[in-house]
């Protein structure tokens, strides 16, 4: 026996309102709330940081706070490492991330991401009167890396095939001081977090050693996030082009961005 047509006009209007509440997004999620929740490193600076106050600060921070501003947006801070920020993303802790996430096919599986906004040079740095020149001098060496980083991953990779031994640190302040202390004398991580190094024992100081690649970074979004996605594209579009972008990034990075990165 068919069902009555009004019965199945009904049926359809409530399979439509099921599907659009399951697809519902974190766009509409953000805008709803008029809040969103940007996970950001404190530790790694300039990019992020706290100052003399607690107040966060940085490249990265203010990259956050434009944002909010320019989407007319309460902002809250989800403060994160290395290791966790994608996890926060996963679990629906952060609803994006901004936090010198570097773009890679392993991330790619996992999340998804905006055009770049920002870059960094990755590199195997060391104190300078090490003779480190290519891989062959990392020979039965330690290399210090902050877990969960693209360098981590790259490394790992790598390590049993070069002979050298990798060893983690949970964030980058405290691979920053290992390098101080003396306990880490080889390190992987952007040139931006090396100078930190020497910055604070210029008795020790670190230089770049090996240049592993140039990286962009980029605004993380969780997979299937498209609208949030296109939205963040538009407004990264728009404030490369208007030069903002790039005067946070000199402002605190005492460079420009890349050139191929400005309209």
């Amino acid at each position: 026996m068919k069902a009555p047509r009004p019965l199945l006009t009904l049926l359809a209007a409530a399979c439509l309102t099921l599907a659009s509440a399951a697809h519902a997004d974190v766009l509409d999620d953000v805008m709803k709330a008029k809040k969103i929740r940007i996970a950001t490193d404190f530790s790694i600076p300039p990019s992020g940081m706290l100052d003399k106050d607690l107040k966060p600060v940085g490249s990265d921070v203010e990259t956050a706070q434009l944002l909010a501003k320019d989407w007319g947006l309460e902002l809250e801070f989800v403060q994160t490492t290395g290791a966790t920020r994608i996890p926060n993303l996963q679990t629906g802790k952060a609803d994006i991330v901004v936090s010198t996430l570097s773009v890679t096919p392993e991330r790619q599986k996992v999340i998804d991401f905006s055009k770049p906004y920002a870059a960094l040079v990755s590199m195997i740095g060391a104190r300078k009167d090490l003779q480190i020149k290519d891989w062959a001098d990392l020979k039965g060496q330690s290399v210090t890396v902050t877990r969960g980083t693209t360098q981590d991953t790259e490394l790992t990779a790598m390590a049993k095939d070069k002979d050298f031994k990798v060893v983690r640190y949970d964030d980058d302040a405290t691979m920053v001081t290992a390098g101080v202390s003396g306990q880490a004398d080889i390190v992987s991580t952007s040139v931006t977090i090396m100078n930190q190094i020497t910055a604070k024992n210029p008795q020790r100081p670190f230089e770049q050693k090996i240049l592993l690649r140039n990286l962009d970074l980029a605004i993380g979004v969780k997979k299937g996030e498209e609208r949030m996605v296109a939205k963040l594209n538009e407004w990264v579009t728009a404030n490369l082009k208007n030069g903002k972008l790039n005067a946070i990034y000199k402002k605190y990075h005492g460079s420009d961005l890349p050139a191929a990165m400005l309209p």
